[in-house]
This record gives structure tokens, C-alpha cells and sequence, in this order.
């Protein structure tokens, strides 16, 4: 990829172009608002997008919404695109990129963060490019497709000197700020059982989408969406996986899915005795999260896609405000970087790995139909 765009080297596998999870339709956006200077008193921090897909887009909303944060650059394959973008955000020529002189963004003072939103095979290469030209990084989840990947991309920020997160836009919404403090406070006692579950139907993907193919993917439902019922166990119940056990399921759409899975199943066990079961589809909707404990349950539905959420106890329903996610995600980011301070560990790279570290042991148990003790 030295020398190529995102755009040849997709068609180079005979892939379409676009970003990280597969989505339902996204509904219209809110007009952007020009403000230049945070609540701080200082400039907002200037974020380059590097990569255009569907996701791109609900990003640059919400930066237009952000306190803290402002687009303020692009990195795209696409000439057509880099036009589109450049006048309705009113983007600056030299604020511009592609993929061939990604590099000069080094010399850009004017960028001071780059939102890695490209296929997951291509995470580590464009996190280590943007980290060695001096930015700050975050990269959409999965984070990489690999461990190897993951700890290298950790590395090299941490050399460079600069912050590296996840796209861990849950963290900043307040019915899973909620959940996590139901299950890690045991409001309702020990978590004992945890089901959640994620799916879209994809019935009539383009057979050249990007995450149909394992290079670029790095894996089929599991990796597209299982990911998010991985965090949620783990940050409601506050705790690290022991061990897996999992299963694929039977194929339905043989002419899509010839490299990557349909579907999978899995259990994961953990050192309290809490139990996390889970399923990931493409072959039908299904958007849940269920929590039972010793005195009472919490659930939500839909829980862990876009949204809107809602979500009850056993005691009472949950009334919490619909916000921007992405906008709530990168204001969170942009004030500890605008101030100059750590980012928390649960968005951080570390936590990046571990989801991906339980992802390796889901496939490993499923293709050997073995119980993987999982190293934390």
C-alpha cells in the first residue's frame, strides 16, 4: 500500500469502497454550526477524517456539533469526494490529503488529530502513519485485526509521543453509562447472566463489499458487530474474560459469505462466575442486551447499535435523553487532549487489544470446537 490509494487497492480485491461497520440507513443531519474556540477558551482540536465512508459521515456530524473538536481535514482516495467534502464543510485545499502523500500531513499544523474510519486490514498501517507524522490517533473499532496488529499500533504511538483511542462511542452514552454502573456497582447484586446480541440482515450486500472479504475485514459477523456484545460484557461487569467456548452457524447466503463467517455463537466465562452468551448475525435484525443479578435484571433494546436506546430495570424504565454519540465520543476525547491530560483506559488502545484478544479466542474455540483459556 506504499504507493497506491484505499480506493485501487479495494478494486485491487475487487471490493467496494466504505467504512467501518455495515449500517441500516442513517437519517438526515443537523446544519453545522462554525464556532472555532472550545469552552476552554482555546482553539478546538482539528481532526482530519481519513477515510469517507457511511461512518465518515455521522462523524462529521458530530464534529459539527462538538464543544471541543472541528473538522478541519480530509484523507480520501476519491477526487470526487475530496470536492463534495471541501464545499460543504469548507475545508481547506492544503487541509486535503490521498493516500499517496498521507505523509505530508506531518508538516500540517493546522491537524492535530487523525479519525482512522478505513477498513479494519488497514487500521495499523494508516494509525502508524498518522502517529509517526506527530498526530494523535483514533482509530475505529476493531481496532486491527489481530493482537500482533493491536500491540504494534500501541507501540509505535506511544514512541511518537502521541494519544492513541478507539472509537468506543458507547462510553459517553448514558444508557450504557447506566448498565455499566448497575453491573460493576451491583445495584442489584453479582451480574450472574449476561445475553446480548447484535445483527443486521445483509441479505443483498454487494458481493464486492469490503467486509465480505478477509483480508480487508479481518473476519465476517464477529468482527463487524460481535464486538460490541464483547464490550458490554465486559464493562458491565467490570471484569476480564477466563475462558470461551464457541460455534459457528450454518451459512445461508453461500454466494456472499465465502471468506468470512455468517454467523457465530459463543459463552463466555468469567472469574465472578457471570456467564456472557452471545450471538452475531448477518442473516437477520437483532439488537438486545439483558442482565440478570441476584436481586433484580436490566435491559436494553435496542441496546448496542445507533440507537435510539431504551431500557428498564426490574425496578423502573430508564428515561435518559437521546444524544449524538459520536459528538458526545469526541468531546470526551478533545477536552482531555485540548487540556493536555491522559485519556481514560477504557478507550484507550489497551482496551482496543483486549476486545481483540477475546475476539482470537472466540474463532480459535469455534474452529477447533474446543473450551480457549483466554491470557489477560
Amino acid at each position: 500500500m506504499k504507493n497506491d490509494s484505499r480506493r485501487s487497492f479495494v478494486k485491487k480485491l475487487g471490493l467496494g469502497i466504505g467504512s467501518t461497520a455495515i449500517l441500516p440507513t442513517v437519517t438526515s443531519f443537523k446544519t453545522f454550526s462554525e464556532k472555532s474556540r472550545s469552552p476552554l477558551g482555546v482553539k478546538k482540536l482539528n481532526v482530519a477524517l481519513c477515510g469517507l465512508g457511511r461512518y465518515a459521515n455521522m462523524l462529521a456530524t458530530g464534529l459539527m456539533e462538538s464543544e471541543y473538536c472541528q473538522l478541519s481535514g480530509i484523507i480520501t482516495g476519491t477526487p470526487q469526494k475530496a470536492l463534495l467534502w471541501k464545499e460543504k464543510y469548507k475545508i481547506p485545499e492544503q487541509n486535503i490529503y490521498n493516500y499517496n502523500n498521507f505523509d505530508d500531513i506531518k508538516n500540517n499544523n493546522d491537524i492535530d488529530l487523525v479519525y482512522i474510519v478505513l477498513p479494519n486490514g488497514m487500521h495499523k498501517e494508516y494509525t502508524i502513519k498518522a502517529a509517526k507524522a506527530g498526530k494523535h490517533v483514533i482509530v475505529e473499532k476493531p481496532m486491527a485485526i489481530s493482537v500482533l496488529e493491536c500491540q504494534e499500533m500501541i507501540d509505535v504511538c506511544k514512541n511518537a509521543g502521541v494519544q492513541l483511542a478507539v472509537g468506543y462511542r458507547l462510553h459517553y452514552e448514558p444508557h450504557h453509562i447506566e448498565i455499566k454502573r448497575l453491573g460493576q456497582k451491583k445495584v442489584f447484586g453479582q451480574v450472574r447472566l449476561i445475553e446480548a446480541s447484535l445483527g443486521y440482515d445483509l441479505t443483498g450486500t454487494p458481493p464486492n463489499d469490503w467486509h465480505l472479504n478477509k483480508v480487508l475485514a479481518g473476519g465476517g459477523a464477529l468482527m463487524n458487530l460481535g464486538i460490541y456484545c464483547i464490550q458490554s460484557n465486559r464493562y458491565v461487569l467490570g471484569e476480564e474474560p477466563s475462558s470461551v467456548t464457541a460455534q459457528f452457524a450454518p451459512i445461508t447466503m453461500p454466494d456472499l459469505f465465502t471468506e468470512v463467517e455468517e454467523n457465530i455463537s459463543w459463552q463466555l466465562n468469567f472469574p465472578s462466575g457471570a456467564i456472557g452468551t452471545s450471538t452475531t448475525t448477518s442473516n437477520c435484525n437483532v439488537d438486545r442486551f439483558f442482565a440478570s443479578a441476584d436481586s433484580g435484571y436490566f435491559e436494553l433494546a435496542p441496546a448496542i447499535s445507533y440507537g435510539p436506546f431504551k431500557g428498564r430495570t426490574s425496578v423502573q424504565e430508564f428515561n435518559y435523553p437521546v444524544i449524538n454519540q459520536q459528538a458526545a465520543q469526541l468531546d470526551g476525547i478533545g477536552k482531555l487532549l485540548l487540556e493536555k491530560r491522559s485519556l481514560p483506559s477504557h478507550i484507550s488502545g489497551e482496551e482496543g487489544l483486549k476486545d481483540i484478544r477475546v475476539i482470537e479466542a472466540i474463532y480459535k474455540s469455534a474452529e477447533t470446537e474446543n473450551k480457549i483459556y483466554i491470557s489477560n
